[in-house]
């Protein structure tokens, strides 16, 4: 082959090859009016959320903390998140080993229901196979965290010689964040 038959044989192929490739490119490439629309679509597929930083969590959780040991009880206080998740739990000094789960237990059932968890023990007379639901429990100590009125997140406490107490200091945690 001489020369020239191999430069010309060279363009053909890269030719080919690049008109190939463009046209690849061409047909897999959406125009950008179907791909904002597309865009728009998926935006009906997903809801945005709020959450309580761990930050805020903490704070919450030594606000109750806190109010508990002003009044020498013995508590423990757990923080959890919309989905009911464990943020952050604090064990009082002398707490008794029961209220580390009770507390978390607690704060889910608060959150679950937006509701504070003594309002809730009352539901139980009208619906008493409420407290069949795994991970609840209907006790006073257990307190919701609202954002514009949603739940974002719940605060139990629990450890105190009774429900009101737990549950008083279960809303001073919460009312250390405040209702944005």
């Amino acid at each position: 082959m001489n020369t020239r038959t191999r430069v010309l044989t060279g363009t053909a192929l890269a030719v080919a090859l690049g008109a190939g490739t463009f046209g690849a490119v061409s047909a897999s490439a959406t125009p950008a009016p179907v791909q904002a629309a597309a865009k728009k679509d998926d935006d009906r597929n997903f809801t945005t959320s709020t959450h309580l930083t761990v930050d805020a969590a903490t704070r919450a959780a030594q606000a109750a903390l806190h109010a508990a040991e002003k009044e020498n009880q013995k508590v423990t206080v757990a923080v959890v998140d919309r989905n009911g998740n464990t943020i952050v739990t604090l064990r009082g000094d002398g707490a008794g080993p029961q209220s580390y789960e009770s507390a978390q237990r607690k704060a889910f059932t608060a959150v679950s229901w937006n509701a504070p968890t003594s309002v809730l023990a009352g539901r139980l007379a009208q619906t008493p196979n409420l407290k069949d639901i795994p991970g609840t429990l209907f006790l006073a100590g257990g307190s919701p965290v609202q954002a514009k009125g949603a739940p974002v997140a719940g605060i139990g406490v629990a450890g105190a010689p009774s429900g009101d107490l737990d549950e008083k200091f279960a809303k001073a945690g919460a009312d250390a964040l405040g209702d944005k």
